[in-house]
């Protein structure tokens, strides 16, 4: 029985020496993780946001070039509104001569409707 215990006993220290490598192989597999998932993430973190910042100025640079045509064409649509209304008070200024035209008689010249007959 004392060989059965000391048989026990060795295979109960090989067990555990397996279990205790394993348990050692995981703390630096976990930390070998870790780190090595760090750094990865970092790179990926670091090139997606690269990305971002491209399409971003992209976007601020045509952003600025619409603001700019948009400028334009309302400068543009300004000026065609500004002359439209130049028209419309021509013509505006002309009907309004007209009735004043019709709603006055024509005046004689003063010196015809002062003279007195002698």
């Amino acid at each position: 029985m004392n060989i059965n215990l000391q048989k026990i006993s060795h295979n109960h220290l090989i067990l555990r020496s397996i279990l205790m490598s394993q348990r050692d192989g995981f703390t630096g597999g976990f930390l070998t993780g870790t780190i090595v998932g760090g750094i990865v993430g970092g790179i990926i973190g670091a090139v997606v946001a690269s990305r971002l910042d491209n399409n971003e100025e992209e976007q601020e640079s045509s952003l600025f070039q619409s603001d700019k045509r948009e400028k334009l064409d309302s400068e543009e649509s300004i000026e065609m509104a500004r002359n439209r209304l130049e028209d419309k008070i021509a013509q505006l200024n002309h009907a309004i001569d007209d009735v004043r035209q019709q709603l006055t008689p024509i005046e004689k010249h003063p010196l015809e409707s002062e003279s007195i007959p002698d």
